[in-house]
């Protein structure tokens, strides 16, 4: 079997096509059943991101599972596979876990370092297993890439500075605005992004924030949480309804909901903003995008979006971007502990076992050839056992390199099942954590 991992992201994908490859949060327990019922997987993760959708996989064949991701796909989106197959990245074995490892250090966000991402690799695992759909290959594979992940951030400042799509927005903002102090903002979506945006949006003094949300005691409880330091006076909520009348009030909008489609469209900003006597800023960080395209036509309307916010990493985080080489680093370092961990955790207890049964024949045939070697006075006997012990370990020698050498594959899978196929070797008994499902480092 393989890990794989089958996806499109930022890079390959145009923001129309990611829009509609999204996993919608209540969708996901569903599509998770549908993937752990596929002939060819055995295991499966799904992580949906404003950056990207993978899926991660156990193969039990590479071609038949990745046809199947394929069809998850075309489900997903009501599109033919022709439509986005060349959207599609392939990574599998060592790859697909130098991938996610890539993934949960920052390195392949919109804006490297950023701080979701972390949550959002392991809320996807979690859902997972909750849904037991990820099973002991997943399991250790996700526990170890948030490692990495905490690893990153903590030895290295890839994660200071701007560190998230929810501060990339903040500061898209300022840069239109000049200052946010003494400015009235409209936050749409109470979320985890929506918070986070909060947060950053009260730290850079606007004057009002309120907040807009289908749930009213979810934006209440969004205030509750960043108000606690003395933002709450500065803070409201409303319900969607009011959108329309305090576009026409405010400076800055952010938008970052998970609305299956827009939620502000550009007839209705087009009526607020009639008169206006300063420009209105909209920051649109939800995907799919919560405001129509057509508002950045709009005069004294500045509209930017997820694209403005992959640009801003070339145009203002050069100090982060020097440090992807020491994250880099990292990474593969712990690539190549996670490959050796796997050695230990697949390969060893097959030599082990093998040894084990090999060294039960020779001493099996030893004592049934006892009453023929009492002859044999001492030094014959010992040349005896270490001929045999020579004997076992030069047939096993090769065995074990190939073993050994092949290990983290899905070649390394095969051979190990054929070795206890052929020699009848019982399944390793899995230790407390074999299956890493204990509680994993969560973000900073």
């Amino acid at each position: 079997m393989s890990v794989v991992v089958v996806g499109a992201n930022h890079r390959t994908a145009p923001l129309e096509l990611l829009e509609q490859m999204t996993v919608d949060g209540e969708r996901l327990p569903k599509l998770l059943a549908s993937l752990g019922g596929a002939e060819h997987i055995s295991e499966a993760v799904v992580l949906s991101t404003c950056n990207r959708t993978e899926v991660y996989l156990v193969a039990e064949r590479f071609h038949g599972a990745y046809d199947e991701v394929r069809d998850f796909f075309s489900d997903l989106t009501y599109l033919p596979p022709e439509r986005f197959a060349d959207a599609l990245y392939v990574h599998y074995d060592g790859e697909a876990v130098r991938h996610l490892f890539d993934v949960a250090a920052g390195l392949d966000s919109a804006v490297p370092g950023e701080h979701e991402v972390l949550g959002q690799v392991r809320a996807a695992w979690d859902v997972a297993r909750v849904e037991g759909a990820s099973g002991r290959h997943l399991n250790l594979l996700f526990r170890h890439a948030l490692e990495v992940g905490k690893r990153a951030r903590s030895e290295t400042s890839i994660a200071q500075r701007v560190t998230s799509v929810s501060q990339a927005a903040v500061v898209l903002a300022t840069e239109e605005l000049g200052d946010l102090t003494d400015r009235d903002a409209l936050l749409v979506g109470a979320g985890g992004m929506g918070r986070a945006v909060a947060g950053f949006l009260l730290d850079a003094g606007v004057s009002s924030l309120t907040v807009a949300n289908r749930s009213r005691e979810a934006a209440e409880e969004l205030v509750a949480s960043v108000g606690a330091d003395g933002g709450a006076e500065r803070c409201a909520v409303v319900s969607l309804d009011a959108v329309g009348d305090l576009l026409g009030r405010v400076d800055l909008v952010v938008t970052a909901t998970g609305a299956p489609g827009a939620l502000i469209g550009a007839p209705t900003v087009a009526a607020s903003v009639a008169g206006r006597s300063r420009p209105l800023v909209v920051v649109d960080i939800g995907v799919p995008r919560d405001v129509e395209p057509s508002v950045a036509d709009l005069d004294d309307v500045r509209l930017l979006d997820m694209a403005c916010v992959s640009a801003l990493t070339d145009a203002s985080l050069a100090e982060r971007h020097r440090e992807v080489a020491a994250v880099r680093v990292i990474v593969d370092e712990e690539v190549q502990r996670f490959v050796s961990l796997a050695t230990a955790r697949e390969v060893d207890p097959v030599v082990r076992s093998l040894r084990d049964r090999f060294e039960a024949v020779r001493l099996g045939e030893l004592d049934r050839s006892a009453s023929r070697l009492r002859s044999l006075d001492g030094d014959q006997v010992r040349a005896v056992e270490e001929l045999t012990r020579a004997l076992v370990a030069k047939l096993l020698h090769e065995p074990t390199l190939r073993l050994k050498a092949s290990a983290g594959s899905s070649l390394g899978d095969r051979l190990a099942e054929s070795v206890r196929d052929l020699f009848d070797l019982a399944e390793p008994t899995p230790g407390p954590q074999a299956d890493g499902a204990d509680p994993a480092p969560t973000s900073d």
